[in-house]
Formats: C-alpha cells, structure tokens, sequence
C-alpha cells in the first residue's frame, strides 16, 4: 500500500546481517572454556602443579635413602650418639686413627648393648627364652643405629683423605650431624604433607637437637 515504508523484519536473536545467533552466543563467535578470541584452547594451570609434585616426590625419595625402612629411629639414634662421641672424644684423640677408631669401638658398643638391652627387655616381659634366631633380629633390627653414624663418620674419612687437620675433621663431622638430624625431620614432615608452618617448626626441633651436640662439644673444650 501506498504511504508505507517497507521496513527490515529481523528474527529474535539475528544481527542487521541476517544471521541468527542462538540464545546465550557470542556475536563474534562461540568461545569454548578456556580458548581465546582467536579460538585457541589453553590448558589449565595443571602443569606448574604437576611439576610441583613430581619435584616434591623427587626430594622425599631421595631423603628417604638416609632412613631405613624398617627402624628409622635406630638412625636417628646412631646419628645423635655419633655426635655426642665425637663432641666428647675428639679433645682426648690427637690423630684420625684415634678418633675413627674410638668412634667405631663406642658405636658397636652401643649397637651391641642395645640390640641386647631390648632384647632382655622384650624376653623379661614376655616370659620367653633367649633363642638365636630372636638374638639375631635384635641385631639386624638395630644395625640402622651404626647406619645412621654413617654420613658424620664418612665426612670424617673423607676430610682426613684430603689432609684437613683432625680438629676440622671433626668439625666437619659434627656439622654433617646436624644436617643429617635437619634431613631426617625433613623427610618426616614430607612424609605427613606438613604445611609451611609445620615444616619449620620440625625443622627448628631438629637444629635444636644438632646444635646441642655442638654445644656439648663447645662445653667440652
């Protein structure tokens, strides 16, 4: 009809070209999670994190070589009394042989009397007799208590391979107990996924213990 202007029907959810956008779409174009204007998807931040892991389970593993499996406590116990006889003995030792030697008299001593003392123990309040096969678990059981000397006694071996005076030497030694004790609550906060926090509170326990050996040296001298 005459007078009236023609005018452009345009369909709900279409744009002034002509094409229909569904409901809830994007003009420019459908944009899944996590993809940019130009299309492309990005992955989520799952890699930092699983770096993180993956480097977390690296350093519990590799700590964990320092802790027997079966008696961690045996080491913990070696390393302590390593360091309480080098604090000790080093000022009555004049020469490396003196002092390795004592040193590895005083830890099968210690190895043999408390493998013996739990043993005695455990028979007197089970009621049983003494039977070879229970003398050797005791031993066996209580070997980490001479591997837990290990890491201070071979930092002693090796700064006597390298012509440090006897005096470093067992500084050197001394030291390697407290990081030993440091790595040892390491690995224990590791294994329990302790927080920050947590962490640091084991850590200081643990340089508390190693630097009471030092003193004991300190005090000695």
């Amino acid at each position: 009809m005459q007078g009236m202007a023609p005018t452009d029907a345009h369909p709900a959810g279409a744009d002034s070209a002509g094409a229909a956008h569904p409901a809830g779409a994007d003009p420019a174009g459908a944009h899944p999670a996590g993809a940019d204007s130009a299309g492309a998807a990005h992955p989520t931040d799952a890699h930092p994190a699983g770096a993180a892991t993956r480097r977390r389970r690296w350093v519990v593993r590799t700590l964990d070589r320092l802790l027997p499996g079966e008696n961690p406590a045996g080491a913990v116990y070696g390393t302590i009394t390593v360091g309480a006889l080098l604090a000790a003995e080093s000022s009555l030792r004049d020469t490396y042989p003196e002092t390795v030697g004592a040193m590895v008299v005083a830890l099968l001593v210690y190895w043999l009397a408390h493998s013996y003392a739990e043993l005695l123990g455990g028979r007197i309040a089970a009621r049983e007799r003494l039977t070879v096969a229970g003398l050797a678990q005791a031993l066996v059981r209580d070997w980490a208590i001479v591997r837990g000397a290990g890491a201070p006694l071979l930092a002693l071996l090796i700064a006597w391979a390298v012509g440090a005076g006897q005096e470093t030497g067992v500084t050197v030694a001394l030291w390697t107990c407290v990081a030993s004790l440091l790595a040892f609550e390491l690995v224990a906060g590791l294994r329990a996924r302790a927080r920050p926090a947590e962490l640091l509170l084991e850590l200081c326990v643990g340089a508390a213990m190693g630097f009471g050996v030092i003193l004991l040296r300190v005090l000695l001298h």
